[in-house]
C-alpha cells in the first residue's frame, strides 16, 4: 500500500506541477482561451491558484523524502481535496460537467493519499 501512495502523490505531484505552472507563468488571456472558466477571475486570483497547486505539488512530495515535517504531506493532500472542491463549484455554476468529472478523480485521489499519510500508513 505505500508503494501505491507513493504513487498516487507522484501523480497528483505531476498533474499539479503541469497546471501550476500554467496557471503562474501564461497569460490570463492564453488560460482563459483553454479554460473559459478562468475568464471572470482576475490575473492575480489564476497566479494564486497556481501557487496553491504547486504548494500542494511540493508538499506532496519533499517532506517525505526529506523526512523534516512530514505531516506536511497528508495537508498537503487535504488542501488539494479543498481546491478540488472549489474547482467543482466553480465549473458546476459553468455547467462543465467533464470538467467537473477531472476535479473529482484528483479529489479522490488526493482523498486516498490523506487517508493513507495520516492512517494507516503514514511515515
Amino acid at each position: 500500500m505505500n508503494v501505491f501512495l507513493w504513487i498516487l502523490q507522484g501523480l497528483l505531484a505531476a498533474i499539479l506541477l503541469m497546471v501550476g505552472m500554467m496557471k503562474l507563468f501564461q497569460p490570463k488571456e492564453k488560460i482563459a482561451g483553454m479554460m473559459p472558466v478562468f475568464e471572470p477571475y482576475s490575473a492575480r486570483a489564476i497566479r494564486l491558484i497556481g501557487i496553491a497547486e504547486l504548494a500542494a505539488a511540493a508538499g506532496l512530495i519533499l517532506p517525505a523524502v526529506t523526512g523534516v515535517a512530514v505531516v506536511l504531506t497528508p495537508l498537503a493532500a487535504v488542501g488539494i481535496v479543498v481546491l478540488m472542491i472549489l474547482a467543482s463549484m466553480a465549473h458546476g455554476r459553468r455547467k462543465e460537467t467533464s470538467m467537473i468529472m477531472m476535479t473529482m478523480m484528483i479529489l479522490i485521489l488526493a482523498a486516498i493519499v490523506a487517508w493513507g499519510r495520516f492512517g494507516p500508513y503514514a511515515f
